[in-house]
């Protein structure tokens, strides 16, 4: 055999034949030697291999097994000089099959792709990198790309080829670190990982696609092959319009939801419900409820379901416990088409450990910090992004964007911001490296906040991002040119941990923690803030909002009612977490469902009765969202009154818009006759009070509302004489101005 034309010497042939070859694409193939054409190809399963013509299927030549290897064959194509397409026939015992050889195309990558992704400036690394569907040199098949610079050898494995990495070694692309192949005959729902040796020659564990599109349902770790392209979408009206939509002048009021746990099945051993379930029971809820945005737990693939999404594996992967990528998008034109935007909760801080995921991905530290003080997170033990890293900073930019150009999504809430900015975050001393001019912010995660903002903002028209951030760190939601961070909206933990201290209190010693309702109001304006009532308020001991509160049922009840009016009526955008808006009674529990039978009790239907119409006057009351960011939207009447527990403010909208009063009373003390300075002289209209039957209240009121009287109070030439329910907040609307 060492003298046929076309073979190699031992150690070639052995290294080809165990997929340890520096470049398989040099050897493996159609190839020209001494003036023969001649194939080589591995396939260590097959008993006999011939070369057929593509084009008539006639056989040209058999291929001839080489010693001293396992599954390499070579043979010369007789009476053939040119270049020309072939197909491999293959027969184990009698078993006989057809394919095209992957050695026999050429590169898909082009030089440009190539140059920026190895500068960490390619705007869409999913265009390039991970596995498309797509027809390359007259055949269809899949081409797939993986980053892996470190890597010795990455192949392709699945059940197209055994699971046997020998088989479908990757080209590697000069120094870019980047290895491609195209695979002809596999398409959408092919299964598929990475197979790699690190540097060292030393075999990893089998790796998910970074950039997958699909994946297996958890328990099981392999990518999906998905064909993102070719989905017709009918979206387009909401899309020209949600800019207008999701101002900050407009009515921002977001239903967090955990899809796994939002409501199930029981005749159907208590499954969750799908995509296409959602995309009509959850949507048709959420818009009867007067929510204009649904915001998900993230749906990007995680392996275990009890981090709740937020320690992610495959960033570009829906999760496949609910359906296909195309049900998503179904799922999200279900919402626009019912006039709701779609905000997804996106993880870019860390990730975790799972053997199939990013960390020591090609035997190095390639996505992490190899430094634990900056690489791992000890809250979490998952490792943290190498921010600085071009290719990792442009992974996650192009992640975000991905979300929005490929699923239509409206927005993005960044998780654990803060986790993020600060080097020392929940670090002791000497567990944390500083920046290099020694301080503890994390310049590059700020820089890939900044650009993920400017270019997320950049180039679709409308959405928004919203950071979960919890420090006093400043100008998140300011402007990236002006030393922000580009957020549109940052959450405001400080008005939700302050407000719900207080709440807790029995109203007896309410008066003594007054400030922890009036405090927000200093620097409530200072960012695009949301008021979040979210998920993290509910678990680990918690307890619900319900059971938060003081007293006996029927005043936690009350004091539920007058905390959400109170909530309502505070400038600010808002965020309800699934089953609060009807008072679940338990802490929520990622494994079941919602007790949506509590809505058979009136308590629970009123409460959820309460936050509808909260909702439909919030939307429909200028005064109530359009100056939420601005401090000429909101003016004290009496913040001061600490003894009986009872705020009073007035809300604005731009001029000519009718001005909002709020009451709320955080004691179940009933006050009658109670005096309140007014801007202006009319009648007020009483538009809502928590306190009202229908919600489960005592139904003490205004009858319908109270005109104001030319008597000072409060500092304002005119006043009203008001009954204040017992843990209640009541709205007046000024509706004929005198």
């Amino acid at each position: 055999m060492g003298h046929q034309v076309g073979s190699l010497q031992i150690e070639e042939a052995q290294a080809l034949a165990d997929g340890r070859h520096g470049d398989p694409f040099a050897a493996l193939g159609l190839h020209n030697v001494d003036g023969k054409l001649v194939v080589r190809t591995v396939h260590p399963e097959a008993d006999a291999v011939d070369v057929l013509d593509a084009k008539t299927n006639r056989k040209l030549a058999s291929l001839t097994r080489q010693d001293h290897t396992d599954g390499l064959f070579i043979g010369v194509i007789p009476r053939r000089k040119n270049r020309f397409a072939y197909v491999l026939r293959l027969s184990q015992g009698d078993q006989v099959w057809e394919q095209h050889d992957p050695f026999a195309f050429g590169p898909v990558i082009g030089e440009m792709d190539e140059y920026l992704l190895a500068e960490g400036s390619h705007g869409a690394v999913w265009k390039a990198l991970g596995a498309h569907v797509l027809e390359h040199e007259g055949v269809s098949g899949t081409h797939f790309a993986v980053w892996a610079p470190n890597a010795t050898r990455a192949s392709i494995v699945g059940d197209f080829n055994g699971w046997d990495g020998r088989r479908t070694p990757m080209r590697r692309r000069g120094g870019t670190g980047i290895f491609e192949i195209f695979i002809p005959g596999l398409g959408d729902g092919t299964t598929y990982k990475y197979e790699l040796l690190d540097q060292h020659g030393n075999l990893l564990p089998e790796k998910a696609d970074p950039v997958g599109f699909g994946s297996e349902c958890p328990p099981k770790t392999a990518s999906v092959v998905r064909d993102l392209s070719g989905y017709d979408w009918k979206d387009q009206a909401w899309m020209t319009t949600r800019a207008e939509a999701q101002r900050h002048d407009k009515p921002i009021s977001i239903y967090e939801v955990h899809l796994e746990s939002w409501r199930r099945v029981p005749d159907e051993n208590g499954r969750s419900l799908s995509y296409e379930e959602m995309a009509t029971q959850l949507v048709n809820y959420a818009r009867d409820m007067g929510f204009t945005h649904i915001e998900l737990l993230p749906i990007s693939e995680y392996p275990f379901g009890g981090s709740w999404g937020y320690q992610p594996v495959g960033l570009f992967a829906p999760t496949a416990r609910f359906g296909d990528p195309n049900q998503f998008r179904a799922l999200v034109e279900a919402c626009h088409a019912a006039g709701l935007g779609m905000i997804l909760d996106w993880v870019p801080g860390h990730f975790p450990s799972d053997a199939h995921g990013l960390g020591q991905f090609d035997g190095s530290a390639l996505y992490e910090h190899a430094d634990p003080k900056e690489g791992f997170h000890p809250d979490w033990n998952t490792f943290v992004y190498n921010f600085g890293r071009a290719e990792v900073h442009n992974f996650l930019v192009s992640n975000a964007k991905f979300w929005m150009e490929e699923y239509h999504i409206d927005g993005l809430r960044v998780d654990a911001v803060a986790s993020m900015l600060y080097r020392d975050y929940s670090r002791d001393e000497g567990e944390w490296v500083p920046n290099e001019f020694g301080g503890r912010e994390n310049l590059e995660a700020i820089a890939l906040l900044q650009r993920m903002n400017e270019s997320v903002y950049g180039y679709y028209d409308g959405v928004m991002t919203i950071a979960e951030e919890s420090t006093s760190f400043p100008m998140v939601s300011g402007p990236t040119d002006a030393g922000g961070l580009g957020f549109g909206f940052k959450w405001n933990m400080g008005w939700m941990n302050d407000t719900l201290d207080y709440i807790g209190k029995d109203p007896v010693h309410r008066k003594y923690h007054h400030d922890q309702i009036t405090f927000g109001l200093h620097y409530a304006f200072s960012e695009n803030f949301v008021l979040p009532l979210s998920h993290d308020e509910v678990v680990h001991g918690k307890g619900s909002i319900l059971s938060r509160m003081p007293g006996d049922d029927w005043q936690q009840f009350a004091n539920v009612r007058a905390y959400y009016g109170f909530m309502w009526g505070h400038p600010g955008k808002k965020l309800l977490f699934m089953g609060c808006e009807f008072a679940q009674r338990d802490e929520w529990n990622n494994e079941s469902s919602l007790d949506w039978h509590l809505l058979d009790a009136p308590s629970h239907a009123g409460v959820q009765t309460l936050v509808r119409d909260l909702n439909t006057l919030y939307r429909t009351k200028p005064a109530l969202h359009q100056l939420d960011s601005n401090a000429r939207g909101f003016e004290w009447i009496d913040g001061g009154n600490a003894e009986a527990s009872v705020f009073s403010w007035v809300r604005y909208g731009e001029e000519g818009e009718s001005p909002i009063l709020v009451v709320t009373n955080f004691t179940p003390v009933l006050h009658r006759s109670f005096r309140l300075g007014v801007p202006k002289a009319g009648f007020w209209k009483e538009c809502l009070n928590t306190d009202a039957e229908r919600y489960g209240g005592s139904n003490q009121g205004n009858m319908g509302g109270v005109h104001a009287q030319s008597v000072s109070e409060h500092g304002r030439p005119y006043s009203i004489e008001i009954t204040v329910p017992p843990l209640a907040t009541v709205f007046f609307e000024l509706s004929n101005e005198i």
